[in-house]
């Protein structure tokens, strides 16, 4: 071969790793990201388990992400307020979000024009069942003696949800359905108010997580009747599963990150790889411990199937159940 078409051959190896690196964003480019704070949103209230392991999160990747993960809570409109943000935001991952799985509940509803194709998955680190808490004092010391008292004054037992179209608004409604009973369903901005009003007896009931009662459990301010789930959960064994009480009834919810769709495939496998190694932290798994908190991984494209099963599940769902506050 003639030198004049060696280097012909070579400059054409070069132009086309150039073209490459244009097109794909480069090494160049994934070494220049993060360069500035990276805000992640919560769009619920403080106190809760969303607003926990956030937190949590966020110090654990200060060991693997050389700039600051700063939390920003952003409640209202069961998350849609905060997702619409971050959805609207530069597709730069600079701004992310912890997502639920209200994400693919509100759209059935008609509470929100997005749904799991709006945005880009990163990360799953949790799973939790929804379970039924009354306050201490509460007559009922079963799920049982709840439900014979609500059925016998239909719509009078309220029960305090995250918000409409809350994944613990659709557990209450859900067990209405399968009950044949109607209870006057309370939406508040998050799991953490609604808890705070069974506190103080303002709803009879809740509908969340064990881990957003957890505390007052333990300290005998409220009993756990039943988590729907299929099996007895963790630190909770002595809590029956509605299956075991001939409910067949199973829901929750599950945490992640995400960002805006079209993050440059370099930033999104930094922030794939990263997150990674933050959820692996013995100091992540221990919040995780202490906040009762189910520990559940998968990765971006294992995270946009759980999604999109959920979706095609609550679709269905929302088609059957007395959704209204």
């Amino acid at each position: 071969m003639s030198e004049h078409n060696m280097r012909r051959r070579v400059l054409a190896r070069g132009a086309a790793a150039m073209a490459a690196l244009a097109l794909f964003g480069g090494p160049a480019v994934a070494a220049d990201f993060p360069g500035r704070q990276i805000e992640l949103i919560v769009p619920f209230q403080p106190g809760g388990g969303t607003d926990g392991v956030a937190r949590a999160f966020a110090e654990a990747a200060r060991t693997h992400i050389p700039r600051s993960i700063v939390v920003l809570n952003k409640p209202g409109a069961s998350g849609a307020i905060g997702w619409t943000e971050m959805i609207n935001a530069k597709p730069d991952g600079y701004k992310l979000a912890v997502v639920t799985v209200e994400l693919v509940t509100l759209k059935p509803m008609g509470l929100a024009k997005f749904n799991q194709d709006d945005i880009q998955p990163i990360i799953q680190f949790n799973a939790d069942p929804a379970a039924i808490t009354v306050h201490a004092d509460a007559p009922w010391n079963t799920l049982q003696e709840f439900l014979v008292d609500a059925k016998k004054t239909a719509g009078k037992v309220s029960v305090g949800n995250a918000g409409n179209g809350s994944i613990w608004h659709f557990a209450a409604a859900a067990l209405g359905e399968k009950t044949g009973i109607e209870f006057n369903h309370i939406p508040f901005q998050g799991a953490s108010p609604a808890v705070q009003a069974l506190l103080g007896k303002h709803v009879d009931a809740v509908a969340v997580s064990p881990a957003e009662v957890a505390q007052y459990v333990l300290a005998g301010k409220l009993k756990m009747l039943g988590v729907m789930a299929d099996q007895r959960v963790k630190n909770f064994d002595k809590v029956p599963t509605f299956k075991e009480m001939g409910i067949d009834l199973s829901l929750g919810t599950w945490r992640g990150i995400a960002g805006p769709k079209n993050l440059p495939p370099e930033v999104l496998a930094y922030l794939k790889a990263e997150s990674r190694k933050a959820i692996d932290e013995p100091a992540f798994r221990e919040v995780l411990e202490k906040q009762y908190l189910g520990f559940s991984y998968a990765d971006d494209k294992g995270f946009r199937d759980n999604m999109t099963r959920d979706a095609a599940v609550f679709t269905e769902l929302v088609k059957t159940l007395p959704m209204k506050n």
